[in-house]
């Protein structure tokens, strides 16, 4: 499958837990696929409605994460850690990317400018990123949108 990715730069996760919620810059959605809130459900123990609120119209994905009302940030982040780091949504394993469509159909890899780990490749810190990384994040995609629950 063909598709295309930001070359020459360089990721390693920061931990600085920017992704997980607002920030003044930008009111943050952790969106969830309906895979991905039973997943959360089933390893908390907590109904889905408990964390994550229906959103209609905006497919694949079905809900969105609830935040903390006092800090904008994800219900699941305590001390800069994801207290379900591996049943997150699959938002959250492609953070700092994102997946979309060209005009053509043809699968386009972007990358965020506010995520602080992200280098460029002249960069000594993080792991080189290169075609097969972003093969795996397709894949991880494809396989939980084909997923039936």
């Amino acid at each position: 499958m063909q598709f295309t990715y930001p070359k020459n730069i360089r990721f390693a996760c920061s931990k600085c837990g920017l992704c997980c919620g607002d920030t003044s810059n930008k009111k943050r959605r952790v969106l969830l696929l309906k895979q991905d809130a039973e997943r959360i459900a089933v390893q908390t123990k907590r109904p889905i409605n408990n964390f994550a609120t229906e959103t209609p119209g905006i497919m694949p994905y079905l809900f969105e994460m609830h935040k903390s009302v006092d800090t904008g940030m994800c219900l699941f982040l305590h001390d800069n850690q994801c207290t379900i780091y591996a049943q997150r949504p699959l938002i959250c394993r492609f953070y700092p990317f994102e997946l979309t469509t060209d005009e053509n159909g043809s699968f386009m890899f972007k990358v965020t400018n506010e995520c602080p780990a992200v280098k460029s490749s002249q960069s000594k810190t993080g792991k080189k990123l290169n075609s097969r990384f972003f093969n795996e994040l397709l894949d991880l995609a494809h396989v939980e949108l084909n997923r039936r629950s």
